[in-house]
């Protein structure tokens, strides 16, 4: 199971989508305490990077111990398994190094406990693939949305309520290792151009890191972004990547998810 309140965050949906898929393979792997005992193999059986794993590290869903081991942090958050279905984990080395603090793993910071009791959150359930949202936590929840970023870039993109959103540097250095073909400045130069353009698409605060990983995501899978040196050689009756990517997206239908809807 995969409880809203963990993966229903901006904290979680901002995260490349290939780290967000690990995050659910790791889940759908993981033994009855949450332990996932060959991470890298999972990486290469659904072709992820070791990067996804270093942000759901950096991002803290996931706990890693030097056996090579990982937790997954919410685990107890996510899942619901009937105290007679439960089979205690194997790796009891790694677990006496956890407390649990409010249904979150937490690395022991006074000693190793010797005994940590198992803990059965939420509501029982249909079966491990449903996605439920209860045991809300205010400790797991990202900070509100609206607050200013820690580090703003001055990059600011129109919103729906006639604010801006000011896009964290961090999330820049971010998007420029995920997706090293783009000129991440330069694209949300044209983002902003697009949304002035097109107002009544502009997006909410919550959803704006989804358009942005979007607009990204679709700008690497098509060759990336031309240099400057480009766009001087290139003949001026071939459109430069906006309006390809404005083309493109036209000849869709509609999804919610889509940076143009």
């Amino acid at each position: 199971m995969f409880s809203l309140d963990v993966i229903d965050t901006d904290n979680f949906l901002e995260m490349p989508v290939t780290t967000q898929a690990l995050y659910f393979h790791l889940g759908m792997r993981a033994d009855d305490d949450g332990f996932v005992s060959s991470p890298k193999k999972i990486m290469k059986i659904i072709g992820c990077k070791e990067d996804d794993l270093k942000v759901l590290i950096t991002k803290g869903y996931v706990i890693p111990f030097e056996s090579g081991i990982v937790v997954i942090k919410h685990w107890n958050q996510n899942n619901y398994i009937r105290p007679d279905r439960y089979k205690k984990t194997t790796h009891e080395k790694e677990r006496q190094q956890l407390a649990v603090q409010g249904n979150i793993y937490q690395l022991s910071q006074v000693g190793i406990p010797s005994d940590i009791p198992t803990v059965y959150p939420g509501k029982d359930s249909i079966g491990k693939y449903s996605i439920v949202k209860d045991n809300i936590n205010i400790n797991t929840i990202s900070p509100e949305p609206d607050k200013s970023a820690p580090d703003p870039s001055g990059v600011k993109l129109p919103l729906n309520d006639k604010t801006y959103y000011d896009v964290p540097l961090s999330d820049i250095e971010l998007w420029k290792d995920t997706y090293p073909a783009v000129d991440v400045e330069g694209e949300l130069k044209r983002m902003i151009a697009w949304l002035e353009s097109n107002p009544t698409k502009k997006k909410t605060r919550r959803g704006i890191t989804r358009f942005i990983n979007s607009w990204l995501s679709r700008t690497q899978d098509r060759g990336g972004s031309r240099t400057g040196q480009q766009a001087e050689t290139t003949p001026t009756t071939e459109h430069n990547s906006y309006y390809d990517i404005m083309e493109e997206y036209g000849k869709l239908p509609p999804c919610p998810d889509g940076p143009f809807q």
